[in-house]
């Protein structure tokens, strides 16, 4: 009776879904025949029009990520692709229903330019730091977590937080894995490797290189190196202190007893798939420096280097499976459990947010005016970017801040002479912009791409996490107190 059951309701799951299907494809004829008939009707600023309540969703899809796997783990575990499509159609359908094909015209432009890109860069890079196995002697004693932890913040803003954060997880959980308390090593290691690393250049963090695209000099990002040294020195010597108090604790338990053991020489398979990684890297950096002109595609214009890109990064995903030994993913417990995680929560995600975007981008005629209304001072740009970061895609997040301060300060001047004005007068605005929005991504699990992945990797080596608000509690305790002195010392 219960597999007659749950077949029953899979089976209405999927007629729903195919319903939203067929209305959003519909919906998208409409949306092309009224463009080939020159309606203009996509001139109307949805953000101007939709209700602040349409956000449920998105805080719907939030509250199930921190509180199903506290209280219904056996549920979540098994169904959670299910309560994100659930929210996603929550959202969609009577978005749909509302608004027409402008609804669907913003629901493709979120999976085009948005959500499938994102998707393809995060498998690209899971895939081929998968490949890169490192075996030998490297015991998780809190100076070697502590170095670890900086190699991984150093190299973050040249490779990617992403990049670093896929790189690096898999050598700190086998150097860490005679230790019993370990999800704090993990914390830390999102905190600086998956976020504040990636501070120094357009290539580190997305928002970084948006600003990069909108006109801001790839290298004044170097700007931020003394709040940056700031944050990770009291960061990773938090790290320390808190990691030997673990350390000695383990020890006097008798927890620790391998350290001991006679050390062997490190060694590292799969260095070809470095190749890849650069490739990735190099990819994504002339798909913002190339212009070769757009496509419409269900009324979204997308960027030939873009879709050049995203080719790429599927080639260099591809080719690191193909030339990378069976032997080397197995040794290092490879899977795709956590990419497919990521995809489907972050499908739901990108979906429910789509209001609380648009509403941002209206500014203040949106029913989040108040929110804009609130940012004067550089300190006002540092939380209000960085909070927001937290929660919602920080890429559009530092984007909104950075064109409202432009409006604030040089309202007249085209984009890339008012960025550069500003920073000859006005820099310490971008510099709050930009560092609440790559800092502030680590203050919970979906602040940035990366954080979620880590997680996942690390509860598949049957590490126990902190839950979305135990999380919280860590980034509460350590990292707000950190922001707290940078906005007294430099906002």
């Amino acid at each position: 009776m219960l597999i007659v059951l749950n077949n029953n309701r899979n089976a209405r799951m999927k007629k729903t879904a195919w319903m939203v299907v067929i209305i959003v494809l519909s919906q998208g004829a409409l949306l092309l025949a009224s463009e080939s008939a020159g309606t203009g009707a996509l001139d109307i600023p949805l953000g101007e029009v939709l209700p602040l309540w349409s956000i449920i969703p998105f805080i719907g899809i939030l509250l199930s990520i921190a509180l199903f796997p506290l209280f219904a783990p056996h549920f979540w575990h098994h169904h959670y692709p299910k309560v994100a499509l659930f929210w996603a159609l929550s959202l969609a359908i009577p978005f749909v229903l509302a608004y027409g094909h402008l609804a669907t015209h913003e629901i493709y432009h979120i999976i085009l330019i948005d959500y499938i890109p994102f998707i393809i860069l995060l498998w690209a890079l899971f895939t081929v730091a998968g490949g890169i196995l490192v075996v030998g002697t490297l015991k998780g004693t809190p100076k070697m977590n502590a170095l670890l932890l900086f190699i991984g913040t150093l190299i973050a803003s040249w490779i990617g937080t992403t990049g670093a954060s896929m790189l690096l997880i898999r050598p700190v959980i086998r150097a860490n894995a005679h230790r019993k308390s370990k999800a704090h090593i993990i914390v830390f290691f999102i905190f600086l490797v998956s976020n504040i690393g990636g501070a120094l250049t357009p290539l580190g963090d997305p928002p970084l290189f948006l600003g990069f695209l909108h006109g801001v000099p790839f290298f004044w990002t170097l700007n931020l190196l003394p709040e940056t040294l700031f944050v990770v020195s009291l960061v990773l010597g938090t790290f320390f202190i808190v990691d030997t108090l673990f350390y000695r604790r383990e020890r006097r338990a008798g927890h620790i007893t391998e350290v001991c053991e006679e050390s062997t020489p490190i060694r590292i398979s799969g260095l070809h798939n470095l190749f890849f990684l650069g490739g990735i890297i190099l990819g994504v950096l002339l798909s913002g420096i190339l212009h070769l002109g757009e496509i419409t595609f269900l009324g979204v214009h997308l960027a030939i280097q873009n879709i050049l890109r995203d080719g790429f990064l599927i080639l260099m995903g591809v080719l690191s499976m193909w030339t990378t030994k069976r032997a080397i993913r197995k040794s290092n417990e490879f899977s795709w459990g956590p990419i497919l995680e990521v995809a489907y929560l972050f499908a739901g995600i990108f979906i429910t947010i789509i209001p609380a975007l648009a509403m941002l981008k209206a500014g203040m005629r949106g029913q989040m005016g108040f929110i804009i209304a609130a940012v004067r001072e550089p300190w006002h740009y540092f939380w209000m970017t960085g909070t927001l970061s937290s929660f919602l895609d920080n890429a559009p997040t530092y984007l909104t801040f950075l064109n409202t301060a432009e409006g604030n300060f040089y309202s007249a001047l085209p984009e890339k002479q008012a960025i550069m004005q500003m920073i000859a007068e006005n820099e310490i605005y971008l510099k709050a912009i930009s560092t609440g929005a790559v800092f502030m991504g680590a203050n919970t699990y979906i602040g940035n791409a990366p954080n979620f992945m880590v997680r996942s990797i690390a509860e598949e080596r049957n590490i126990r996490m902190p839950s979305f608000f135990g999380y919280m509690g860590y980034s509460l305790a350590i990292l707000v107190p950190v922001f707290i002195l940078v906005t007294w010392i430099f906002f």
